[in-house]
């Protein structure tokens, strides 16, 4: 980004300029209407901070209006291997807490913290935007909730998906459980939840999780492919299909005919009229 924006988010100072991105271990970039977020904390599996969270919704809030991809993906062998385990120390993170401190704040205080954690995932879902995750490697607990709050994943063939909190004690909280469900049925997402097993390629083909399965050396070009392939499409009307495809599940079949009438309608006005 041109220039710093610090904000204060969770008792300490949030700065999303390009430097500050690098100290966090974050990229972002925007070529024309793509735009690229990659994790890059290669030497740490790309595990994530209260203050990856936080820069993950900064880049949200101020992601440029042209862009119509946002690509997810990590520097190295893996994906994210979820959060950094110094948050379970006394210690903590310099400059960020820990879990421990965390825990003796008042529950408005937490509840409010949890729920900046989260705007850094509920941005990727917007109707105005694709996101794609290009998944190698681990992605492990948060990483895989990063993955998940993608629209779509494109995965190497040696992703191995594991959703750890609860074999730490903890829930999965950053947005991952709704769309799990939706991706693989109640049963399969308990067990894999519940048992914290590690799923790989095959199956994540297998029960949805996972648009394509590539080699690992083919997953920018298999990700560059599918870029091109949204980007065919009319803007206006990607999103309002994206619209209406979100809505569905919520919707009866009256109801989603009505809805898709309303986004019709200002289709043909706005092409026609």
């Amino acid at each position: 980004m041109a220039e710093a924006q610090a904000r204060q988010r969770g008792g300490y100072t949030e700065d999303v300029s390009a430097e500050r991105l690098a100290e966090i271990g974050l990229r972002f970039e925007v070529d024309g209407e793509v735009a690229t977020v990659t994790l890059d904390r290669p030497e740490k599996r790309n595990a994530q901070t209260f203050a990856t969270w936080s820069a993950l919704a900064r880049i949200g809030e101020n992601l440029p209006e042209r862009v119509r991809v946002v690509v997810v993906k990590g520097e190295g062998p893996s994906f994210s291997a979820g959060i950094d385990l110094r948050m379970f120390t006394a210690e903590g993170v310099p400059g960020q807490g820990s879990f421990s401190a965390a825990a003796k704040s008042e529950d408005a205080d937490f509840e409010q913290r949890i729920r900046q954690a989260q705007a850094g995932f509920l941005w990727l879902r917007r109707p105005e935007i694709v996101s794609i995750a290009a998944v190698q490697g681990h992605a492990i607990g948060a990483g895989f909730q990063l993955a998940l709050s993608c629209d779509l994943r494109i995965v190497a063939d040696d992703v191995k998906f594991c959703m750890k909190e609860p074999a730490l004690g903890l829930v999965p909280d950053l947005t991952g459980t709704k769309p799990l469900v939706e991706l693989v049925g109640l049963a399969k997402a308990i067990d894999i939840c519940l048992t914290a097993r590690t799923v790989h390629a095959d199956e994540a083909m297998r029960i949805g999780l996972a648009e394509s399965v590539v080699a690992g050396g083919d997953l920018e070009r298999a990700v560059q492919d599918k870029i091109g392939q949204l980007l065919s499409t009319n803007r206006d009307a990607a999103a309002a299909t994206k619209r209406l495809l979100q809505g569905a599940q919520a919707r009866t079949l009256e109801e989603q005919s009505v809805a898709e009438g309303i986004e019709q309608a200002a289709r043909i006005k706005a092409l026609f009229g």
